[in-house]
């Protein structure tokens, strides 16, 4: 039995084979770590969540000829061009018009995910992305983490929840798919809020990421659990919200993630996290057992 609809699944159903993301660097910053803001969102690490993309050049068809060689022995022929590190909207128009047109040129890659904020999307942005998704399809990931404004405030997400339906709506209008992140064990959160969080996505995005927090050195996340302020969660308590978030994530919507795996170099906890794939197959086991799956307990 299928648990949840998986991005694999997907992938196959639009693309009829199996796909996979190559990680580039756009060479763009984030507006919430520019030196008059707050250093960023207080669990991203220096690398602005970009820590496996292949390192910016300014010859993205370099970079991608050198990603695709990391796995080409998987036997794939087809991948998705992911623009991962920072806020990948965050620049004029006319130089990510030239950095994604650079990037879908290339005949292996048969789509574009660009990972940015809400706030980082104008309404020229998106003429550009409907530009580009008449050629390959057009993934917008946009980093929610959070339904909850009184949470947004304290891990300084930078903007309100508002912003994001806005932006949704008019992405969809634009037929532009559109990926949400969201994070569980955010500080001072419970299980209501999570809950609160998918049913608020419920109507506004194809896809999601579910992401355990991790603790990454350098981060003030970090040091808030050096002060003892923050704990992060066993495994038991987060396989328990992850079932609470699939069960209330309304059916059609694409799980791109179900956990993450931070970089084992700055990674401080849960230390449990660093062995990916033991933890999926704990996860199969638990839905399993407990009889979870998507949108069991959907509205």
């Amino acid at each position: 039995m299928e648990r949840y609809y998986t991005a694999n699944n997907y992938y196959k159903k639009i693309y009829g084979a199996k796909v996979y993301k190559i990680s580039l660097d756009g060479g763009m910053n984030c507006p919430n770590r520019d030196s008059n803001k707050n250093g960023g969102c207080i669990f991203c690490s220096s690398g602005g969540s970009g820590d496996f993309a292949i390192k910016y050049n300014d010859d993205i068809e370099k970079q991608i000829d050198e990603a695709i060689k990391l796995i080409e022995s998987k036997g794939s022929t087809k991948y998705i061009a992911y623009f991962q590190s920072y806020t990948n909207t965050y620049a004029p128009i006319e130089y990510l018009r030239k950095l994604f047109y650079s990037a879908i040129k290339d005949d292996r890659i048969v789509g574009l995910s660009i990972a940015t904020r809400p706030d980082c999307i104008s309404d020229e942005c998106i003429e550009l992305l409907k530009e580009l998704n008449n050629k390959k399809k057009v993934f917008i990931e946009l980093g929610l983490q959070t339904s909850n404004d009184e949470t947004a405030k304290y891990i300084n997400r930078g903007y309100k929840t508002s912003v994001y339906s806005t932006i949704t709506k008019k992405l969809r209008d634009a037929k532009i798919n559109v990926i949400t992140h969201i994070i569980i064990g955010l500080p001072g959160e419970n299980e209501e809020d999570l809950i609160n969080t998918i049913n608020f996505i419920n109507d506004k995005t194809d896809g999601v990421k579910l992401q355990l927090l991790h603790i990454l050195t350098g981060t003030k996340l970090y040091e808030l659990y050096k002060n003892n302020e923050y704990s992060p969660l066993e495994k038991e308590e987060y396989y328990r919200l992850l079932s609470l978030a699939i069960c209330h994530l309304n059916k059609n919507i694409v799980v791109h993630r179900i956990t993450g795996d931070g970089p084992k170099k700055i990674l401080v906890e849960p230390k449990w996290s660093a062995l990916k794939k033991q933890v999926l197959a704990d996860i199969n086991r638990y839905f399993d057992k407990y009889d979870i799956y998507q949108g069991k307990d959907c509205n």
